[in-house]
């Protein structure tokens, strides 16, 4: 007997709202108005790709951050509200933002 039986049993006229909570984690981040922008810099040599202009929880931002990397197979890390990606991968980011339902903008050359 799991802990939803237990609760069924004790609570037997007690419905659960499956739609509103189902459709939260399903998204799992906050959508934004405004783009988030996708810059390419150099630092001390090295290509890197930066994102920022996201408005929503830190959290989601540091969950969106570990998705890209795990699905470029490339280092980075999350400082100042910014993500910051090790090598140029623009396109194929804004490939996978814009696949999430995000709008971004390209920035740079």
């Amino acid at each position: 007997m799991d802990l939803q039986d237990q609760l069924k049993n004790l609570f037997p006229d007690h419905r659960i709202e499956e739609s509103k909570s189902e459709s939260i984690t399903e998204k799992g981040i906050w959508m934004q108005d405004d783009p988030i922008i996708c810059k390419y810099e150099k630092r001390k040599g090295k290509p890197i790709t930066i994102l920022e202009g996201y408005t929503g929880a830190t959290d989601d931002f540091k969950k969106l951050a570990k998705e890209i990397k795990t699905q470029l197979s490339v280092g980075g890390s999350f400082k100042d509200d910014k993500i910051i990606i090790q090598g140029e991968y623009r396109d194929k980011i804004m490939q996978i933002l814009k696949s999430k339902g995000f709008n971004v903008k390209r920035v740079g050359g």
